[in-house]
């Protein structure tokens, strides 16, 4: 809040973001961090934390065996490199645009920030495109005791007359940048303005005023789902909203299960008189008893009971017996709505004893509803990357990065339908029906070199006897 007050001031703009959408985005990050608004230690509510566990398979899914290809010039072979270092950090950034709804990727000069909500406050629109936001970016000394923060404001402008970036540029749309940075004591402190030579910012510009760029330099990744807290808003939907209700069911179901099982011990009752040995004394209160049943080594389950009410030698086994077939059934429900909520297929998330969770290699290819919705969270990401890379191809002309150069990309995103044993048999078939050698069935599914399947083929292959009775 610090900081989207002084963004609003400094740069006399104002969020566009509601304070309804804005609760709704914080009460799904809590949630998504394991701590709902629903935990109670009174009701002996606790949190098994499924909507990560949603966001992560949805992540998993969509960038399945992702490949990214840059091509075309040395500038493209620049832009690949920059790729080749963020690619590994794709799936957990996937993960993060479920969790929140909306995440921004955008080129520092060095690598890509990742840009969660909290750390920009959104000041434009264009038919659901964000056109103007502010990044708030934190550094720490290395001493710890400095906190430097930035403020980079991006907009689209309509220059005047009095536009002093640059000459030339009245009466053209120009995207600007300005960076406003200060130094304070701590994380929350905005502290006082400094140069931003002397930041760890030094050599980035403070004021920028680039032409011929038609869309913003970074790239949103937004959930597929429509917002229907803010229609106006550019954000999205964290995944798992919809089923926030089921969510919460769900670990109450688990918790009540759970207490279940933990108060489900065998108790054994047992009158205190059955404690004194033959002829011997034992100290005629209850910390007496316990003693005895101390010395005589007797198993912890084995309460005593002092003063049975008459009933004599009293011996009662307690042995309770448990709901979790039923409460399982129940909970899969859930899980089965919980999934169809976010788009999966129903009964995806099934948990069986034997079987365990259901996983993307038992999808079948009938199972429509998980397979568009993951086509759709991957389109949403190739978005995503071309506005990343078209930020790269612009800021590389910026700062002089690599070589004028134009660039072509390909994607290439694996079946999640995909089995191997599946495929196996079927190549398997190709080799019997003599579409394929059998070599190449070896070196593709059995893991030998070519000069070893042949090898084997070879030796495999029936002998025909000579003129002589030998073999050859």
């Amino acid at each position: 809040m610090i900081f989207k007050s002084k963004s609003e001031e400094v740069f006399n703009v104002k969020s566009i973001t509601s304070g309804k959408m804005e609760a709704k985005i914080n009460e799904c990050a809590r949630i998504y961090a394991g701590a709902p608004d629903w935990i109670s230690n009174e009701d002996h509510v606790k949190t098994i934390n499924f909507a990560k566990s949603v966001c992560s398979e949805t992540a998993r899914l969509a960038t399945l065996a992702t490949g990214i290809q840059v091509s075309g010039s040395a500038r493209a072979d620049w832009i690949q490199q920059q790729v080749e270092k963020i690619y590994f950090k794709l799936r957990d950034w996937v993960e993060y645009g479920c969790a929140y709804g909306t995440i921004i990727l955008k080129p520092n000069g060095k690598t890509v920030d990742l840009v969660t909500p909290g750390r920009y406050i959104v000041t434009d629109q264009s038919n659901g495109e964000i056109t103007g936001i502010v990044f708030v970016n934190q550094e720490v000394s290395e001493s710890g005791k400095k906190w430097y923060t930035r403020l980079e404001y991006h907009r689209f402008v309509e220059t005047e007359e009095n536009w002093d970036i640059s000459d030339g540029l009245n009466g053209k749309r120009i995207y600007a940048i300005t960076n406003k940075c200060y130094v304070g004591n701590s994380k929350d402190d905005a502290g006082k303005p400094i140069s931003i030579e002397k930041t760890p910012w030094a050599g980035l510009l403070e004021e920028v005023a680039i032409q011929n760029v038609d869309k913003p330099l970074y790239g949103v990744l937004k959930t597929p789902h429509a917002n229907n807290i803010d229609i106006d808003s550019p954000l999205g939907l964290p995944v798992f909203y919809d089923a926030i209700e089921e969510l919460k069911d769900l670990d109450i179901a688990y918790s009540r299960n759970a207490k279940e099982v933990f108060d489900s011990k065998r108790t054994v009752l047992l009158d205190s008189d059955r404690l004194v040995p033959s002829g011997g004394k034992v100290s005629n209160t209850l910390k007496g008893f316990e003693q005895a049943k101390q010395d005589m080594r007797l198993p912890d389950y084995l309460k005593i009971v002092y003063g049975s009410a008459g009933k004599e030698n009293l011996y009662e086994e307690i042995n309770p017996e448990l709901n979790t077939d039923t409460r399982l059934t129940g909970m899969n429900a859930l899980l089965s709505q919980i999934g169809y909520k976010v788009g999966f297929s129903n009964g995806y998330f099934v948990f069986d004893e034997k079987t365990g969770m259901v996983t993307a290699t038992q999808v079948e290819s009938d199972d429509r509803r998980t397979i568009q919705f993951v086509k759709d969270v991957r389109d949403k990401l190739e978005a995503c990357l071309d506005g990343l890379i078209y930020a790269m191809n612009v800021f590389a002309d910026l700062y002089d990065l690599a070589p004028v150069g134009v660039y072509e990309i390909v994607y290439d995103f694996g079946d999640i339908t995909y089995n191997r044993e599946e495929d196996r048999a079927r190549w398997y078939g190709y080799v019997t029906a003599g579409r394929i050698p059998f070599w190449y069935y070896l070196t593709k599914f059995e893991g030998y070199s070519e000069e070893e399947a042949r090898a084997l083929e070879e030796a495999a292959r029936p002998k025909e006897p000579t003129f002589f009775g030998e073999e050859e």
